[in-house]
């Protein structure tokens, strides 16, 4: 039986062309340490990692590759930002669509003193900004969201959010994991103070990697969350002051970090713009065939935008009259199609859309997905269905 990935949302594949190669070239060939080895083999890898800096600063369109910071995933670059920002007595406003790489840090530094509102967003997973200045306060010190819902694919209002923290001196902190690589993001016009990104999802690169690209002003305000060992200045037992070793202790993930490098090499070489114009045809497509196959909605609810404006290809579904585990299990199990099902690390988010607390089936797409695999699915719960 062959496999159907429809996954995308969780991680992409097949990574980019290059990626793999990348890997393996430096695990099998001189895999050496980076800011440690005074040879030219080091230097070599260095000037790689430097490389992936300066893309990523092309892709967000973000001017000083000192300020990219590389972590090994978006949720410990969220947790940086969060836990080395607020202190007793901060305010913070984030979407009721959040992902728990947000909730999670924001709930834990509720015993701190830190508090948060969340702005309301509609059924649908869209958010009115206006809501917005409602909920500011003198103590309100940043912003967070997500740019795309990880639950239902809807986009968030990014550049009116960003005129509205920049009017009124919040900070504002953007999370990209379901749209870097995907959606043009400009972090000057969006006014974005900080850019979280993973390097396994619309960038195609490994799981592992991840960062964040920091304003010098809210940078300085940071306290490091980890700290050991840079390479640099070690005549000192202090945390370096500059970037990005301020951010970045110990040894990094150096064969993920290369594989990243490949990935955005290969997405500098093609266009995200076709890319995600696939990936919105495929979710037309996919959309169009529940709406046939269910028009009344009565064995399958689509949840979230119906149409394929101001989102982007994550379409999550209920079926009613069949548990969804079960659905589940049996797409993958009898028909090789691989989803996601439950809660999605976003609870509130399924509050939100209505679906808390039993979550959803949900399926999203990769530029190398087709048509042809969508319609194996559709036939899948079809008949898993009774439709």
């Amino acid at each position: 039986m062959k496999k159907i990935y429809l996954d995308q949302a969780s991680t992409s594949f097949p990574k980019a062309p290059s990626v793999a190669d990348a890997v393996y070239q430096y695990l099998s060939g001189f895999a050496v340490n980076v800011n440690r080895g005074s040879y030219e083999t080091a230097y070599s890898v260095e000037e790689q990692i430097y490389d992936t800096r300066e893309q990523l600063c092309r892709l967000f369109h973000f001017k000083n590759c000192r300020n990219v910071i590389i972590t090994n995933n978006i949720t410990a670059s969220l947790n940086i930002l969060l836990k080395g920002l607020l202190k007793t007595g901060d305010h913070v406003l984030v979407s009721s669509m959040e992902h728990n790489a947000v909730m999670r840090p924001l709930t834990q530094l509720l015993a701190h003193g830190v508090v948060f509102d969340r702005i309301p967003c509609r059924k649908d997973g869209s958010m009115d900004p206006e809501a917005i200045e409602e909920l500011i306060r003198p103590e309100t010190r940043a912003l967070v969201c997500l740019h795309a819902s990880n639950v239902c694919g809807t986009i968030l209002p990014v550049r009116k959010i960003g005129q509205i923290c920049r009017r009124h001196g919040i900070f504002f902190i953007l999370d990209t994991a379901q749209t870097a690589g995907i959606l043009p993001i400009d972090m000057e016009e969006m006014h974005i103070d900080a850019l979280a990104f993973t390097g396994h999802k619309g960038l195609r690169g490994s799981q592992g990697t991840g960062g964040f690209l920091i304003r010098s002003e809210l940078a300085g305000q940071i306290e490091p969350l980890i700290s050991g060992g840079t390479g640099s200045i070690s005549h000192t037992e202090e945390i370096p002051a500059f970037l990005p070793d301020r951010f970045e202790p110990g040894t990094p993930n150096i064969p993920g970090i290369l594989g990243l490098h490949a990935a955005l090499t290969d997405l500098e070489n093609s266009s995200m713009e076709e890319i995600f114009q696939k990936e919105m045809q495929l979710t037309e497509y996919f959309l169009n065939g529940i709406r046939r196959m269910d028009p009344e909605e009565e064995k399958i609810r689509i949840i979230g935008r119906k149409d394929t404006e101001k989102r982007c290809a994550v379409v999550s579904i209920q079926t009613l009259q069949m548990d969804m585990a079960q659905a589940a299990f049996e797409l993958d199990s009898t028909y090789g199609v691989m989803t996601r099902v439950g809660l999605h690390c976003a609870p509130n988010a399924h509050k939100t859309l209505g679906t808390y607390p039993s979550g959803t089936i949900r399926f999203s797409f990769g530029p190398e997905n087709t048509k042809e695999e969508l319609d194996t699915a559709l036939h899948a719960l079809a008949e898993i269905t009774g439709c």
